[in-house]
This record gives C-alpha cells, sequence and structure tokens, in this order.
C-alpha cells in the first residue's frame, strides 16, 4: 500500500509537473505528496526526480520507473471504476472540462440535477478556453467545440447550437441593420480569438450548399466571449453569438439579432454555421460509468433544438 501511494504521488507529480499540483489532485498537502516519493525513493534505493526551488526533473532512474508505472495508477482508476459498475449506482470523482463560457452558462445551471440524481458522484469542473490535457489534469471528461478537437481522443458529438449575429438598437440605430451577410463589411465586427490557436474566428455561412466566410471589418477582438457580448450590448458592433449567450440578452432587449428572416430581396438565405459541441474522453476505456451517466445525463438536458440527427463519433 505504501509503495502505490508513493507510484500515485510520482506519476501525478510528473503528469502535473510540480508536487504542489500533484498534491491538489490527490487532496493531500505538498508536503505528504513529497513525503510519499521520498518513501518510494528510499524503497527503490534510487533517486527518482531531482527537486529545487524553482524546477523539477526526472533522474534516468526516474525516466525509466516512470516508463514502466506511469499506466498503473490509470488501470487502478478503471479497476476501481469497474467495482463500482457492480453496485449499479454511478460514483467516485467525476472532473470535468469545459470552455468558459459553455460551462458559466449552461453546466452550472444543469449539475444540480445530475448532483440530485447521482448523489454518490462527486463533481469538479475546470473550465478554461485553453487546451486541456486528460492526463496531467486528471480529466475524466471534456466537453469541447469542433476547432478544440485533438487528434488521437474519442470524440462525440452531442449538440449544434445555433449561432446568433446580434447588435444593440441603438448601434443598428446609428449604423443601419445588415439585411444578409453581404451587408457585414461596411459594420463593425467584434471577433473572438481562440485562445489555443491565437487564431480569429471567421464568420462562416452557407448558401444554396455553398460555404463561405462574410467580409467583415474587425473593430474589436477578445478572447473572451462574454466580453464580446457585452461590448455587443453596449452599442459597439455586431457579435457572433452561441444561442446560450445570445438569448439572455435579446430577452432584454439589450441585442437584437440578425439575418433571422428566411428569403431577403430574392436572395436565398444564408444559414450561419453551427457550434458543434463535443463529448471527449481519453481513449474509450475512459468510458466509465459515471462518465457515461454524465454524458447521458448531458444529451438528455440540453435543449431539443440543439440535438442532433444522428449522434456519432
Amino acid at each position: 500500500m505504501e509503495n502505490l501511494r508513493g507510484i500515485d504521488s510520482f506519476v501525478k507529480t510528473v503528469d502535473a509537473g510540480s508536487i504542489a499540483a500533484a498534491a491538489r489532485l490527490l487532496g493531500i498537502s505538498a508536503a505528504a505528496a513529497s513525503q510519499n516519493i521520498t518513501r518510494l525513493e528510499n524503497q527503490l534505493g534510487a533517486r527518482l526526480l531531482t527537486r529545487t526551488t524553482r524546477s523539477l526533473r526526472l533522474t534516468e532512474a526516474g525516466e525509466l520507473y516512470y516508463s514502466k508505472v506511469r499506466h498503473i495508477v490509470h488501470e487502478l482508476e478503471l479497476a476501481n471504476s469497474a467495482v463500482s459498475e457492480l453496485s449499479g449506482e454511478p460514483q467516485g470523482r467525476l472532473r470535468i472540462a469545459s470552455t468558459a463560457a459553455f460551462g458559466r452558462h449552461v453546466l452550472a445551471a444543469l449539475l444540480p440535477e445530475f448532483n440530485a440524481t447521482y448523489p454518490r458522484v462527486s463533481v469538479e469542473i475546470l473550465t478554461t478556453d485553453h487546451n486541456v490535457d486528460h492526463v496531467r489534469d486528471a480529466v475524466d471528461v471534456s466537453i469541447r467545440f469542433k476547432q478544440q478537437l485533438e487528434d488521437g481522443m474519442v470524440a462525440r458529438r452531442i449538440a449544434n447550437i445555433p449561432f446568433l449575429y446580434c447588435a444593440s438598437p441603438a448601434y443598428l440605430a446609428r449604423m443601419g441593420r445588415p439585411k444578409s451577410p453581404d451587408d457585414l463589411a461596411g459594420h463593425a465586427g467584434l471577433m473572438f480569438r481562440m485562445p489555443t490557436t491565437g487564431k480569429i474566428y471567421h464568420w462562416r455561412f452557407t448558401r444554396n450548399g455553398v460555404a463561405f466566410d462574410a467580409k467583415i471589418r474587425v473593430a474589436t477582438v477578445s478572447d473572451d466571449i462574454d466580453v464580446l457580448a457585452r461590448l455587443a450590448a453596449n452599442g459597439a458592433g455586431i457579435a457572433r453569438l452561441g444561442d446560450f449567450i445570445a438569448r439572455r440578452y435579446v430577452e432584454r432587449g439589450e441585442l437584437e439579432v440578425l439575418f433571422e428572416s428566411c428569403q431577403t430581396a430574392g436572395i436565398a438565405r444564408a444559414i450561419p454555421e453551427p457550434l458543434e459541441l463535443f463529448i471527449v474522453l481519453r481513449d474509450r476505456h475512459e468510458l466509465t460509468p459515471k462518465v457515461r451517466a454524465f454524458t447521458e445525463f448531458l444529451i438528455n438536458a440540453l435543449p431539443p433544438e440543439w440535438q442532433v440527427k444522428s449522434l456519432g463519433e
């Protein structure tokens, strides 16, 4: 048992990059995690980590040992989940990673019901728009948009969320209302920059089956979609917002939705590209009872108009 504590502390320290970060994942103090590793080193008769106040690196023995034991902790966690499945009730800690806006505006409203349905599952939410490493961050499942997907992960599309193009009544009174995406070139665009790539997110539409990017004058760029929503409500320009962000502003009369008519001046309607939402796992073995329960709960809890016709990977 002492060896297992040491191995757990050692592997999580390497994955997380520091003893302090590993201790947070383990729910123990940094001193306790350090002692676990020291006891493991004493039992092995070899130094695994070179530690200073500012850095931590694997020794040659540490690299060899890590390559042999790094899967042990993961396999033990999966074994615990498999045993819990026999009880017929999902249980244990469920660490969910989500984009900041989706976690703030959607998950926060849904999770109380999940907690009530599965009281033996302890939920932890990591909200960030930056890259998440399932191993390093000890994440069981992540919720990502299409632009955030990575090769090698198992991804299941669970929703198509409408994008709404919005501006405040004051802005539209001042600058005029664009009747189609072709009119956007003369308007102030409030653009979202992807934190993971640094690229500005283009405004894509489909007309008669052909996809195209609308031309827009970039007025303001931000990597925080809530900032862009607030800027739009304050009259700074036009923003493209996910339905779950825009609707509350629209209902309060702070924003108006553009391009909702089916056809304008004989021109076929340009359909905004949707925001595709995925449930992501590191591999298929990660589909534990608690992850399966959360996935099915989330699919059923999302608005029906977001549902995809055929769920798939």
